[in-house]
């Protein structure tokens, strides 16, 4: 769709400067709202959220890109998010994921690294009757369903 593309490159043209600012996600929704989803490699603050709505909702106006009115959101993906870029997968080694796989299964583990091709993790593997025992198991991303951090309230 030609409004995801303007503003995929309206966001771009606004965080050229911060190479540590990535674009996520855009989603335009049914119901006239746009989502832009922006990380960083430490995360990212109101500041540049709000200053990344701006640049982007001045310019849809001035170039009358949305023929409807519509809601503008700018922010992190939210902590229940899938993982969708390596960037994101590199800014959550050492937490512990949850990674469906091609087939349904899923692993849980601690994110240890992150190549170009896939993952690996630490899970925990119980056999009936031992111990259970920290195995690591590499994840190619071509069979990568969706990840998801973990968030531990201990």
């Amino acid at each position: 769709m030609q409004v995801e593309k303007r503003v995929k490159e309206l966001v771009e043209e606004k965080i050229a400067d911060r190479p540590e600012l990535f674009l996520v996600d855009i989603k335009m929704l049914p119901n006239n709202k746009l989502i832009i989803h922006v990380d960083g490699d430490e995360g990212i603050n109101i500041q540049d959220c709000a200053a990344i709505s701006r640049h982007v909702g001045f310019h849809l106006e001035e170039e009358n890109v949305l023929e409807k009115a519509y809601n503008l959101e700018v922010s992190s993906p939210g902590i229940g998010e899938p993982l969708k870029l390596k960037r994101q997968y590199d800014k959550n080694i050492g937490r512990e994921v949850s990674v469906k796989v091609e087939g349904g299964e899923v692993k849980e583990g601690k994110l240890l690294n992150v190549t170009e091709s896939g993952i690996t993790i630490e899970a925990k593997v119980k056999e009936k009757g031992k111990k259970a025992e920290l195995v690591e198991a590499n994840i190619d991303f071509n069979n990568i369903t969706e990840t998801k951090v973990l968030i531990s309230f201990k």
